[in-house]
């Protein structure tokens, strides 16, 4: 247990990071960390180095994982499944191939063009940008491990049950009709040595930092704001734990902002600091990934507005009972 508590510390948390920009801020800087500004600063400095380095860590690793599961292969092992399994199948093939909201899309194209069930696809269309190791991780970096394993439970059950409620309404002819005749060629995967692997994992570390710094840097900045210069009073008026309707705020507010989980995450650990309920943080940070406004443009190209519409009230109904699940039960958790 004291191993554990002290891997979890010194690598998840990395409190020898803190202590040195500490450091940093008071010995270097001569700033406070009890002053706003210096307070910010190391927020700012801290969530950045954190975030990039448990980043580029788990990314490597679950890429290099990911390097055994390429579409063809992701699409033959679900195409061995029906029904509730196929759909928990899809769920938990998401949370392995990372991909963020809008370059799912392709996917669920190909899917459905192999003849997968669409309630199968949405299964994976929601698992995929929602949850996967990193996510995980890094949740665990900021929170603490239970509240992290929580998490993916709980958006793995979303992934399945919105699937599966898809699944049931037959809503396949809302699919558009060129997704069902586009020719799909089968192209033999060759067989990757363990340098190719390698390769692979460092290229999409790469990539994927470059798609993320951004976002990052912008929600750092915004968690440091809310962190040391929002006063709590004002935030706690708007979605304080007492108000009825924070969930839904926090998720409709996600929904305009185009963001990888990761550029959440400091926003998140600030407005849990300030006091607002773990299940409106969540569920603003699942609102930001899952429903994000350029997928649901995206996937409005490949699918008419009756279907989109149903996947948005199932997704987002979902997102906001999970919400005000971990807003009465967060203590648990904390």
């Amino acid at each position: 247990m004291f191993i554990f508590d002290f891997l979890n510390r010194q690598l998840l948390k990395m409190e020898w990071l803190y202590n040195l920009v500490r450091k940093l801020v008071e010995e270097v800087l001569g700033l406070e960390m009890t002053d706003r500004l210096g307070g910010s600063l190391h927020f700012f400095i801290y969530d950045v180095v954190k975030i990039f380095i448990l980043l580029s860590v788990l990314i490597f690793t679950i890429s290099y994982v990911q390097s055994f599961f390429p579409p063809e292969r992701t699409k033959k092992i679900l195409g061995r499944y029906k029904g509730l399994s196929a759909n928990t199948l899809a769920a938990l093939l998401g949370t392995i191939t990372p991909f963020c909201s809008c370059s799912s899309i392709p996917l669920f194209i190909g899917f459905t063009n192999a003849g997968l069930p669409i309630g199968v696809t949405f299964s994976f269309l929601i698992s995929s940008p929602l949850i996967d190791l990193a996510s995980m991780l890094l949740l665990a970096s900021i929170f603490n491990m239970k509240i992290a394993v929580a998490y993916v439970i709980v958006g793995l059950i979303l992934a399945v049950v919105g699937g599966s409620i898809i699944s049931k309404a037959k809503l396949e002819s809302y699919v558009e009709p060129f997704v069902y005749s586009n020719q799909i060629m089968e192209i033999a995967q060759e067989e990757l040595t363990t340098k190719d692997r390698a390769d692979y994992a460092k290229n999409q570390v790469k990539d994927i930092v470059k798609k993320v710094w951004l976002y990052i840097l912008i929600g750092v900045g915004i968690g440091a704001l809310i962190h040391n210069w929002i006063p709590e009073s004002v935030i706690s008026t708007v979605l304080g734990q007492d108000k009825w309707y924070s969930v839904i705020i926090a998720t409709v507010v996600g929904v305009p902002m185009y963001a990888d989980i990761f550029g959440t995450l400091p926003i998140a650990e600030a407005l849990v600091y300030k006091g607002v309920g773990l299940g409106t943080v969540l569920s603003f940070m699942m609102g930001v990934t899952a429903l994000s406004l350029p997928s649901m443009i995206m996937l409005k190209r490949v699918v008419k507005t009756k279907l989109l519409a149903v996947f948005f009230a199932v997704v987002t109904i979902g997102i906001i009972i999970i919400g005000y699940s971990f807003n009465a039960f967060g203590y648990l958790f904390l």
